[in-house]
């Protein structure tokens, strides 16, 4: 039978506010040539492989989709239609397991259940008039996508099965943890670069230096994991080559990169979770009190995710904490420092007005990103050993 999985696609990734120029610019690094961000959702054209390359190489995407079709739908029987019209034969085989998600947004068609089920209707109407038989759906899941925005209906079907964020390595969570892909995120808009010193003093997990040694070493954050697309019937296997060129593009180097909590199980769990992400000898991590955190370096860079709101701590401890975190801050001589944090009042009691400030989602939480700059490094400022217990 044909399938739309050899040849040309139209590719969507799906990116978390706040973000979507970091993404961007790693499929521009990627070779691809990507839209603008629209509604959290970047579109680029590639192949089957390059669904498996999004999957495997980005770092900060949610999901990778393909998109099946676009169509004006302004009534349900235009969106009936409209879905029918798909060459769903070329897409699913007769024993897949089809489901519908929807989404609305300013669209004359807002019922999302409605939507769903005329959709899924739709779908196994045009199945059965093309393939004939029954279904029983016992087979691979394909799991559709149809989003209404104003009149357009857009198609999509997923291909990463679980959010990208779930990269394989954390199986245990701590308390509060910050997904995988806000970590890379907030690492990508630093100015981090693995020469320099990296210090998170508030690890907890290990999430952050974890994410942060990944991205030093060049490893594939989603490479030892698998995909919903892999489970397609009728998609090519390219797995084995993408696997190969995300082996081949690893580079082995020495990385300063060291992470501190007072929690000891959670620098337990940290160092479970770097081990499985194969980081374990790239990271220092240490049982340690934030006000205790000192370099032996003059410049470097902090990427954190302190405790804030109701996350671990009342107001009053948190204050308190701030105000210790600016004063430790403030020791590191020409250190640069990210945090982020739902506090609104987080530049009064850290002590200083951020250089910039940018809104970022952690999960549903609206977050700030505070980002305070300083002076580049020397060039003779380079660690020559790795990183010790006092990097």
């Amino acid at each position: 039978m044909d399938s739309i999985f050899d040849g040309k696609l139209n590719i969507e990734v799906a990116v978390a506010s706040g973000i979507e120029a970091v993404c961007k610019r790693e499929l521009l690094r990627l070779g691809y040539n990507p839209s603008g961000a629209n509604f959290g959702r970047i579109e680029f054209e590639g192949d089957y492989k390059d669904v498996l390359r999004a999957n495997v190489f980005l770092r900060t995407a949610n999901r990778v989709r393909i998109v099946l079709a676009k169509f004006k739908a302004e009534t349900f029987d235009e969106l009936f239609d409209g879905i029918f019209a798909m060459r769903w034969q070329d897409v699913v085989t007769r024993d897949s397991r089809i489901i519908v998600n929807a989404k609305s947004q300013s669209s004359k068609l807002f019922a999302l259940r409605s939507i769903q089920s005329i959709s899924k209707k739709a779908i196994i109407s045009k199945l059965a008039s093309t393939l004939g038989g029954s279904f029983d759906e016992s087979g691979a899941v394909y799991d559709v996508e149809v989003s209404l925005c104003g009149d357009v209906a857009t198609v999509t079907l997923d291909t990463s099965g679980e959010g990208l964020h779930k990269r394989g390595y954390r199986t245990y969570l701590g308390d509060a943890p910050i997904r995988e892909t806000l970590a890379a995120a907030m690492i990508e808009l630093s100015v981090w670069n693995p020469d320099r010193a990296f210090i998170d003093p508030f690890c907890g997990s290990g999430t952050i230096p974890i994410e942060a040694a990944l991205i030093g070493l060049n490893i594939a954050p989603c490479m030892n994991r698998n995909f919903a697309c892999e489970s397609f019937k009728n998609a090519p296997n390219v797995r084995e080559l993408v696997q190969q060129e995300a082996q081949d593009s690893i580079r082995d180097r020495v990385l300063y990169i060291s992470g501190f909590d007072i929690n000891k199980d959670a620098i337990k769990l940290a160092q479970k979770h770097a081990e499985r992400a194969g980081v374990k000898d790239k990271i220092h991590l240490q049982v340690g009190d934030m006000r205790d955190v000192s370099s032996r370096f003059s410049h470097g860079v902090i990427v954190t995710n302190p405790p804030y709101g109701e996350r671990l701590m009342d107001e009053s401890e948190l204050k308190v904490l701030y105000r210790d975190f600016g004063a430790m801050t403030r020791k590191l001589d020409e250190w640069c420092m990210y945090a982020i944090t739902s506090y609104r009042a987080f530049e009064k009691y850290f002590g200083a007005r951020a250089d910039k400030v940018r809104k970022l989602y952690n999960s549903e939480l609206e977050c700030n990103f505070y980002q305070y700059l300083a002076a580049p490094p020397k060039k003779n400022d380079k660690p020559k050993e790795p990183c010790d217990k006092r990097i």
